[in-house]
């Protein structure tokens, strides 16, 4: 009997594990919720989340098998970045892409939505996803996934996985000083309120757009572009 009670014992702490360990999707755990974790994707709409410039309209984006994914197949509709409704300055957002053959897409932040910034990246830095067999891939080493697009190489080589395969990124904010990493490597560090990134972007292809790098608050925005980009389990804590 003691060993059947100890047996017992043991595979409900085995259970009891894998249960607080396993991953949710679109989900948060009770642990997370605690520490201030919010979900900025249910897995079942597109709520919290609007086409820049254009609000709330029919467009590429759509929600399918638990993901909100830009459908390239989509055609007749708008095709444009979505943005959050909300604002963000301190952050730490994590989220889960795939991407498909010779994809090219990403992540801005601190996106000022204006009618006179034409587009999402024309205010917003970029944390680039790309696939590997995409052209700029070999290229540019500064277009690489997890790179601050266009400006640094990766800070250590994190390698994303193959075409169709979820990746997960984290990008952290806390007073302009940025960090970006890329299944679970940091791929990339600046502070966007030194002279040092002024200097990087007067001196880059940026330079004509005068709202580009300037802020530390704005909206999150996810790049629609040709070819087909997935995303879940998007989260974010306000530091």
């Amino acid at each position: 009997m003691k060993k059947v009670i100890t047996t017992l014992c043991l595979l409900i702490s085995i259970f009891s594990s894998f249960s607080q360990n396993r991953t949710l999707t679109n989900q948060l755990s009770t642990k997370e919720k605690k520490e201030g974790w919010q979900l900025l994707f249910d897995g079942k709409t597109s709520n919290g989340w609007h086409l820049y410039n254009k609000g709330k309209v029919a467009s590429a984006w759509v929600v399918k098998n638990g993901e909100l994914k830009c459908d390239a197949t989509i055609l007749d509709v708008e095709r444009e970045d979505l943005v959050t409704d909300k604002e963000f300055e301190n952050f730490d957002l994590k989220f889960e892409w795939k991407i498909s053959k010779e994809g090219n897409s990403g992540v801005f932040f601190n996106v000022v939505e204006k009618e006179d910034v034409p587009k999402a990246w024309a205010s917003g830095p970029e944390y680039q996803l790309l696939e590997k067999t995409h052209h700029d891939y070999a290229f540019s080493t500064k277009k690489r996934s997890g790179c601050l697009y266009g400006f640094y190489e990766q800070k250590n080589p994190a390698p994303d996985k193959s075409a169709g395969q979820w990746n997960q990124s984290e990008i952290k904010q806390v007073n302009g000083k940025i960090e970006f990493y890329l299944n679970g490597v940091l791929t990339a560090t600046e502070d966007l309120n030194s002279e040092n990134w002024k200097s990087l972007v007067a001196n880059s292809g940026f330079k004509s757009f005068p709202e580009f790098g300037k802020h530390t608050k704005g909206r999150i925005s996810l790049q629609d572009w040709s070819k087909g980009i997935s995303f879940r389990n998007i989260k974010v804590k306000e530091l």
